[in-house]
């Protein structure tokens, strides 16, 4: 079986197990506050040129998102989202567990626009009534999106414009991270989501480690508070080295974008023999997921061979399903999956 259903499959690029190795009998500080850890964090502040950047680390994005909303609101206050957002379908209540609700709106392939959000906080602001009800203090995106789309510097810029008009906080989800900045459609950079997001995450857990997430706000102020809400939520890692470890290998010398690199021109490969085979698609993404439209007759085969998640049912003889290729997908895997396609659809 060859697998396409998420780009977390595998367990660890090499590199980061040799390091875990490596370092296996290392007497460490633990919760965080060890050497790894500082230099992980001195290198992410590099990359995003933040000098004063608060860093600290999280196991998954599930428990980032719940854990980074919990510690910015206040409990009367919710979050705004797309209603594709991650947090509001797949989460499982996540977010609202902590008290907050995710206040969803309509989004444009995925993504939250600038007018949405302000339309939103306007009628809310504007509405005598306002505070019997859930007071939106906060706006959460995906970067990239639940369908693999990206944001532009345009569009970060829009919504930071209209989160500083109604006094919000900007939070970037970024499990996914390296593959929207691998694109060949991206515009945006570390620097720049540093300085345009209040708070952010470099997703590690789908992109090469066996797990973690670093989480930057770019106000250290913004951060007070924050490693106690990890610990009252159950975020702060006992042996916290194990992700500054794998963090520090990852990015010191650039691997972590190269890994994104390939993944996304894997992704690439398969869009582009969709497009010959004549298989439309349910939405352009640019990055490492891709959403054909496929009759359910070739899926049916397909699924004895390939694994793949179903997206929506589009009518009674197709399907929307996602292929995403990851930091360890090969090469040969996805051109025996083309030819494979081919057979069963052309």
């Amino acid at each position: 079986m060859i697998r396409f259903n998420n780009d977390y499959s595998e367990g660890a690029h090499p590199r980061v197990l040799a390091k875990i190795s490596e370092t296996n009998f290392e007497q460490n500080d633990g919760y965080g506050v060890d050497r790894h850890c500082e230099a992980a964090r001195a290198i992410i502040r590099g990359l995003c040129e933040a000098p004063e950047a608060e860093v600290q680390f999280l196991v998954g994005g599930t428990q980032a998102n719940a854990t980074i909303l919990s510690a910015l609101l206040k409990p009367y206050q919710g979050v705004v989202s797309a209603e594709t957002g991650h947090i509001a379908v797949h989460e499982s209540g996540a977010v609202e567990a902590t008290g907050h609700k995710v206040l969803a709106l309509p989004g444009v392939n995925g993504k939250l626009t600038a007018e949405t959000v302000d339309a939103f906080c306007s009628g809310y602001f504007a509405d005598e009534t306002a505070e019997h009800m859930v007071m939106p203090a906060a706006v959460y995106i995906s970067n990239p999106s639940e369908f693999g789309t990206i944001y532009s510097r345009a569009e970060l810029e829009a919504l930071r414009a209209v989160c500083d008009r109604w006094k919000l906080v900007l939070f970037l989800d970024g499990a996914r991270l390296g593959y929207g900045l691998a694109s060949p459609e991206n515009d945006l950079d570390l620097p720049f989501l540093a300085r345009v997001c209040d708070v952010f995450y470099i997703g590690g857990t789908k992109q090469g480690l066996l797990m973690g997430e670093a989480v930057v706000f770019r106000d250290a102020s913004l951060a007070r508070g924050f490693r106690n809400m990890m610990k009252r939520a159950g975020g702060m890692l006992a042996k916290g080295w194990l992700l500054g470890v794998q963090f520090e290998e990852m990015l010191r010398d650039g691997l972590y974008f190269d890994l994104a690199k390939e993944a996304v021109r894997l992704a690439m490969r398969l869009r582009g023999a969709f497009a010959e085979m004549g298989v439309p698609m349910l939405m352009e993404s640019p990055t490492n997921q891709q959403f054909p439209i496929l009759p359910n007759a070739a899926l049916d085969i397909l699924r004895a061979e390939f694994s793949f998640s179903t997206i929506q049912k589009i009518d009674e003889g197709r399907t929307a399903v996602r292929f995403c290729t990851s930091w360890a997908t090969r090469a040969e895997d996805v051109e025996t999956f083309i030819a494979r396609v081919r057979e069963v659809v052309g």
